[in-house]
């Protein structure tokens, strides 16, 4: 036989089992290395900053979605978000259902926003285009976004979702408004990580 089905045995025994490793010879399991959580700046404030900080409990949507933060870079405008795809998301054919993943891009374009924002700043976003390029399973998912520009009161936003193996699941652009609410609004409102 030639090509792949040249490497099927059909074996006719049971494999042999290998006798254990001895306690010498065996080496201890490495435990696995926890994230490294941001090194987040001391000096800022406001909705997203102050979430950040532990001074205001998550927003509902963000806890929902198992929002937590990987990597930021306010400079830039920058973020990366960890997101956890439960079963409960899944549509009939097992998949994360659509809705999910947009509201995950929008929690993940929102913040990179908020990165850049005065803490008397909030922004709302006027439209979200998702493309979605395959489907996504439960599990863990990264959310990358980033400002791609951003005028007085208005800002264009770009990212993509991947699944645990980095393949890119959905893409999305946004446009959001900055504003500054009536003072006491941001205060009373509910907390959480972004703009939406």
């Amino acid at each position: 036989m030639s090509g792949p089905r040249a490497k099927l045995r059909v074996m006719s025994e049971p494999p042999v089992p290998l006798p254990p490793a001895s306690p010498q010879s065996a080496e201890p399991p490495v435990p696995p290395v926890p994230p490294v959580p941001p090194v987040l700046p001391a000096d800022r404030s406001g909705p997203f900053w102050d979430y950040l900080a532990g001074r205001v409990p998550p927003a509902p949507a963000a806890a929902t979605l198992g929002w937590t933060l990987r990597r930021v870079d306010a400079e830039r405008g920058e973020i990366e978000i960890g997101f956890t795809a439960r079963e409960e998301f899944a549509n009939p054919l097992g998949s994360v259902q659509g809705g999910f993943l947009a509201a995950m891009l929008d929690d993940t374009l929102g913040p990179a926003l908020a990165t850049t924002l005065e803490p008397d700043q909030f922004a709302v976003t006027l439209d979200l285009n998702v493309s979605y390029l395959r489907p996504a399973a439960p599990g863990p998912v990264t959310g990358t976004g980033r400002v791609v520009h951003r005028g007085g009161s208005i800002a264009f936003l770009a990212g993509e979702l991947r699944n645990a193996a980095g393949e890119v699941l959905a893409t999305a652009t946004a446009t959001a408004r900055i504003i500054r609410p009536a003072p006491g609004l941001l205060a009373s409102a509910a907390p959480g990580p972004g703009a939406s």
